[in-house]
């Protein structure tokens, strides 16, 4: 296999990673990895407290040199999630920046630096040969919601595989300097947003925290590409009407990305009229790494997350397990995907692993439409997003994008409850733009019937004040029912 990062082995002076003032050319992060590696080789797994800093990079970086697994860990989880996630994952050492106090299970652990002044050597390291394919490479944690999370095993090829079907889908070169503010403990932040840019040969500049002046900072000097979730979209899409040169630095970028959920149309068409770029969004999991995508030469349809990426077979089946082969932009079905991209297993439960396949298709838990171009649009999850009432089967992501049209409407969710009548009624979740004067219930009816059909509409409407999300933006249904 060749090396996972080309520009390294190359010593390429090209810059590489950028965390405020602090910065490494591929050359340099060689050097501070590569020394790092040295200390870390032949450990069976680390842990790196995964903080938004450059010293959490160096770190993934030099684990994956060393071909040790690396277990990123978020600095906010709880007690009792980060005591099963430690004690599931058994991490020989931890790697950290100077000066950050861990929590006890982890301080218990032997801990090596990240700071680029504690890992660099004066000797220039030849770096470890490439380990095979298979070879793990990154243990991520699901977010649990269903139970206690489970550490999904992530080979070298499964990241090889996904960052090269997005090198043809985006465009992606060593030209691109991309922009984000993603946390780097999961896939999108760390495998896309930093290794990414790191097989390109490319560079990242991270923002450490978001906000619409550092986006607009960073793509006015150079930044091509801006990686983002729906929320840091709606604040950009909230800010553009009084803020022109956030507009300017907008319509200047090669590619907006948006994942981790979906994009309301209603963001989509601000963004679209106040700079003339249109957002795209892709469809990936932990499990999964990457799926679909709009392509950066393709349609970009707000609403869909694409086509598959190279390498990945995609099928919607039924509630039986049949294959749904109709194209017609309205039956709805379960994502099943299989290809180089997958994972390996599910941690120390060979019970998930082999649950969550159907012979050789990953089981998503997305349900999905496909238009007749292939485009896929999923219309939520299976086990909180799939509402079967009156005999239909509805998609609670559609009847959202309908509400978040309304003006009234600063944030919807959408989900189901037991109804003696129907199975199951719509209930919408509302975050009125004004807390004293929201739409009311009928209005909002009227409205979705308006562009849905009817069966679809809210029964019952609830008012909050915001709506449960995680570190991710994506909502957190079964909160609402709590």
């Amino acid at each position: 296999m060749s090396p996972l990062f080309p520009a390294l082995a190359a010593r390429s002076t090209r810059p590489a990673l950028g965390f405020g003032d602090q910065a490494l050319s591929h050359a340099e992060l060689a050097t501070a990895a590569g020394a790092l590696a040295a200390r870390i080789v032949g450990a069976p797994r680390v842990a790196v407290w995964a903080t938004p800093t450059l010293g959490t990079a160096v770190g993934v970086v030099a684990a994956l040199l060393a071909g040790v697994p690396v277990v990123p860990v978020n600095p906010k989880t709880g007690e009792r999630e980060l005591t099963h996630i430690v004690t599931d994952s058994s991490p020989a050492l931890v790697l950290a920046e100077s000066g950050v106090e861990l929590p006890p299970i982890l301080a218990e652990l032997p801990r090596v630096g990240t700071d680029r002044t504690e890992v660099t050597d004066p000797v220039d390291r030849a770096l470890p040969d490439e380990p095979a394919p298979e070879s793990p490479a990154l243990i991520v944690y699901t977010s649990g919601t269903t139970g206690p999370p489970k550490g999904v095993v992530l080979p070298r090829r499964a990241v090889a595989a996904t960052l090269d079907a997005l090198e043809d889908a985006w465009q992606w070169t060593d030209a691109d300097v991309l922009v984000h503010a993603l946390p780097l403990f999961h896939v999108h932040g760390l495998i896309l947003g930093i290794l990414g840019p790191l097989r390109r040969g490319g560079s990242v500049r991270h923002l450490g925290r978001f906000s619409t002046d550092g986006v607009a900072r960073e793509l006015s000097s150079g930044a091509t590409m801006l990686f983002g979730v729906p929320t840091m979209y709606h604040r950009i899409a909230e800010a553009l009407a009084d803020d022109p040169e956030l507009a300017k630095a907008l319509a200047g970028a090669r590619l907006l990305v948006s994942g981790s959920a979906a994009l309301p149309v209603h963001d989509h068409e601000r963004i679209g009229a106040a700079t003339g770029r249109r957002v795209i969004e892709r469809y990936g999991m932990t499990e999964t790494l990457m799926n679909t995508s709009v392509r950066a030469d393709g349609e970009p349809r707000a609403g869909t997350v694409g086509v598959p990426l190279a390498g990945v077979e995609l099928r919607l089946v039924d509630e039986a397990g049949a294959e749904i082969t109709a194209y017609d932009g309205d039956t709805v079905g379960e994502i099943q995907v299989r290809g180089p991209n997958l994972f390996t297993e599910y941690l120390n439960r060979p019970d998930a692993t082999e649950a969550a396949f159907d012979d050789g298709w990953f089981r998503t838990g997305d349900m999905a439409i496909r238009d007749p171009d292939g485009y896929v649009r999923i219309v939520g999850r299976k086990a909180t997003d799939l509402i079967k009432s009156g005999g239909y089967k509805i998609g609670a992501g559609e009847i959202e994008n309908v509400l978040l049209e309304h003006p009234g409407v600063r944030e919807a969710a959408v989900t189901g409850e037991p109804d003696e009548d129907l199975g199951e009624r719509i209930v919408a979740w509302i975050v009125p733009v004004q807390a004293d004067a929201p739409p009311s219930a009928e209005e909002l009816a009227a409205h979705v019937a308006a562009q849905l059909a009817s069966h679809k509409r809210p029964r019952t409407v609830r008012y909050l004040q915001a709506l449960p999300r995680n570190d991710m933006g994506k909502i957190m249904k079964r909160s609402l029912h709590g």
